[in-house]
């Protein structure tokens, strides 16, 4: 008798269910006919007949199931991509070659030594160039460039695809290459052409992978640096660059004070927060939980392709802005004939996975990892430069000694902590926090920032910001300009483009020609 109270209870809910929807009568006693069915058919039929293995896509052909299995064409399409990588590796063995188009490359034979003990035996810088360089090398701008970007920021004759800083660089734009020279390099670091975890390790003809030393933003400007002295440059009209790029510009500039005219620091920091460490730790994190990284030694098999589309995707949340995409995406659903799905449903999830779909394959994983983590590095305190100061000296001297290199000298490799995260007293109240918050837009710099950017008192510097930023909030272009002029600096120049200017979040230095270009223009006049 239990059995047929339970069938009854259950047919209720059915057709009350069934009564709220849009059905014709004779669909719904259909529906009600094959809900009793289905209930019948789930008592009879032995569990282990129900569980059937199924592709992600493809539901069960039988199943005692009071729902359908949802489809997962998002998975399908990370299954597929795997077998074809998979098959393609087996065939022609490496894993997609990362290039941006032509280049030219310096290859430089002295080794360079690394700020956390590392070394480069020898390394290739690529790089391209747009302008006449003068008579006298006066003319030279360096432009950086930003994480993942390639030497590629303007068309060439060899490579005429369009660059990422197309509509800011040629005749009487930003970088006028009526007046200027400009140069740009992919870092080291990079596999765009320059020395990277992809390159070839020329001690053993194998690639570095993760034997790849960690890296500095110092390490790649020094890179940088070689080549201009291969190129006879003693000295640069101006150091030009945006986000990891506006960090490097200012390294630059502290590196090489005598030998930068001119500092453009755009969407950059003096110093890594706390933030932007921790989104990029979440992407380093999701790359690397992908089972294909294989602890960097992917090469020659399929790559960490799911990894890098997440890792994309997370970073892709940290360029925009939120009210860009209250008006450009809203709550509105790709299909909203269709019932929900846990893949891609809203338009912003569309979104972010294509941009992560775009990324996955042209981009090194490796490179990701050493690039983001020298970002997390970054740090032009006085104390900072003074720490990297004293191990490079240590290493030098074991070089002199003959000391080349340690298998057990773990200082350059990815480690982790001795003890994890315990709370800090210091942090355990919330008054002292939120006291710190309310006085962090009015607090001055701290005096190890302004000692360490003291190097920087004689330079005209632009420092530029947007208040929709989130990665690199505009305090921290506030934090840089007021650090320089503390530390004597009478000739900085500071802008913040309010949302009203700018709803583009960190990206805004690559889309706004008129508020940003005609800043950089003004400024290098």
């Amino acid at each position: 008798m239990r059995p047929q109270k339970h069938i009854a209870a259950s047919l209720r809910r059915v057709s009350g269910a069934l009564s709220h929807a849009s059905y014709s009568p004779a669909t719904s006693q259909s529906s009600r006919t094959a809900a009793v069915a289905g209930l019948r058919l789930s008592r009879a039929q032995p569990q282990q007949q129900q569980q059937q293995r199924c592709l992600h896509g493809q539901a069960p052909r039988r199943s005692g199931a009071s729902n359908p299995a949802m489809a997962f064409p998002c998975l399908d399409a990370l299954e597929t991509r795997s077998e074809t990588l998979k098959k393609r590796s087996d065939a022609s063995g490496p894993e997609p070659s990362y290039v941006a188009g032509a280049t030219q490359t310096f290859h430089c034979d002295e080794p360079l030594l690394l700020d956390w003990g590392g070394m480069l035996p020898e390394f290739d810088i690529a790089y391209e160039s747009w302008g006449e360089m003068n008579a006298d090398k006066s003319n030279v701008i360096l432009l950086h460039t930003g994480l993942s970007a390639s030497s590629h920021a303007h068309s060439t004759s060899a490579n005429p695809q369009p660059g990422w800083w197309e509509r800011f660089i040629g005749p009487g734009l930003a970088l006028d290459t009526d007046k200027y020279h400009i140069i740009c390099t992919n870092v080291i670091g990079g596999c765009y052409g320059s020395t990277g975890p992809s390159s070839i390790d020329p001690a053993d003809g194998q690639r570095y992978a993760t034997r790849f030393p960690i890296l500095t933003l110092e390490d790649m400007v020094r890179a940088q640096f070689r080549l201009l002295d291969n190129l006879g440059v003693n000295k640069l009209y101006a150091s030009v660059g945006s986000s990891m790029g506006g960090m490097q510009s200012l390294a630059a500039g502290v590196l090489f004070p005598e030998r930068v005219g001119r500092i453009i620091s755009i969407s950059g920091c003096a110093r890594s927060h706390p933030y932007s460490i921790a989104m990029r730790h979440t992407q380093r994190q999701v790359l690397m939980m992908d089972p294909n990284w294989n602890r960097g030694f992917y090469y020659d098999n399929v790559p960490p392709h799911a990894g890098m589309k997440l890792a994309r995707e997370i970073a892709t949340v940290t360029y925009r802005s939120g009210p860009e995409w209250e008006l450009r995406f809203g709550r509105r659903r790709a299909d909203p004939s269709k019932p929900p799905a846990l893949c891609p449903d809203f338009l912003i999830e569309t979104y972010l996975d294509h941009a992560g779909e775009k990324f996955c394959l042209t981009y090194d994983p490796n490179s990701l990892l050493y690039v983001s983590k020298a970002m997390d590095l970054f740090d032009l305190g006085h104390a900072g430069q003074k720490a990297a100061a004293s191990r490079r000296a240590e290493r030098l001297d074991s070089l002199h000694k003959g000391v080349y290199a340690s298998n057990e000298n773990v200082s350059c490799s990815l480690t982790l902590p001795d003890k994890p995260y315990e709370e800090q007293p210091e942090s355990a109240g919330s008054a002292d926090i939120d006291t710190k918050l309310a006085t962090q837009s009015d607090s001055k710099p701290p005096e190890d920032l302004i000692k360490g950017l003291s190097a920087l008192r004689d330079h005209p510097a632009l420092v530029m910001g947007v208040a929709s930023d989130i990665l690199f909030p505009a305090w921290q272009q506030r934090e840089i300009a007021d650090a320089l002029r503390l530390a004597g600096n009478r000739n900085v120049a500071h802008y913040e483009l309010s949302e009203e200017q700018s709803m583009f979040g960190h990206d805004t230095f690559l889309l706004d020609v008129k508020n940003v270009g005609g800043a950089i223009k003004n400024f290098l006049q």
